[in-house]
């Protein structure tokens, strides 16, 4: 029987209650429903100063970042749930993104990435979607096409924090199909 493909889930958002969790934990289960070994890594478990040059000259990259490569190195793909703050990426994604390229070997060169954004707002998080896709590809990551985002999310959950949003669960089913099946490619 074939190893699962392996996918590294995290959110941009440290929030316990953070929209995009939710929308992180239908996604990861929708992976899991393919077949896929998906790992969620909590950003509160990996807590990071913000990067600096001097900092890092002074002390080299922090443990909770190399702990965090090993985690993206160890994985086929990866899942992001980019949340959107003031109409830009989190600084949480941002910074951590940025820490996790310091070490000699990128760990995102070539991997498959797919992301997803929920917001309270109208357009749902696109604008921190498109740019975290555009973050990642340019560290290194093959995007898997496709934008799935969902506004208005503060009424798209039931009490149990399930999806209720039915157009929102098809688009981030196919999307999670997509990356599946990317990262089961074998690397170029």
């Amino acid at each position: 029987m074939p190893t699962p493909v392996r996918i590294l889930a995290f959110s941009g958002s440290a929030r316990l209650e953070s929209l995009n969790r939710k929308f992180l934990a239908f996604a990861v289960q929708a992976l899991k429903d393919l077949g896929c070994g998906v790992t969620v890594a909590d950003l509160n478990d990996y807590v990071l100063p913000l990067y600096h040059g001097d900092l890092e000259d002074m002390s080299g990259v922090p443990e909770n970042a190399k702990r965090l490569i090993a985690l993206i190195v160890s994985h086929q793909g990866l899942l992001v749930a980019s949340p959107e703050y003031n109409s830009m990426i989190t600084p949480l994604l941002k910074n951590t993104i940025d820490w996790c390229t310091r070490e000699d070997d990128n760990p995102f060169t070539g991997k498959p990435a797919a992301v997803i954004s929920a917001s309270p707002g109208p357009l749902g998080g696109a604008r921190s979607l498109i740019m975290a896709q555009a973050l990642l590809l340019r560290v290194g990551c093959q995007i898997v096409p496709g934008q799935v985002f969902l506004p208005h999310a503060s009424g798209a959950f039931d009490s149990g924090g399930r999806l209720t949003d039915e157009r929102a669960q098809k688009s981030a089913k196919e999307l999670m199909e997509r990356l599946a099946r990317e990262a089961s490619r074998p690397p170029a």
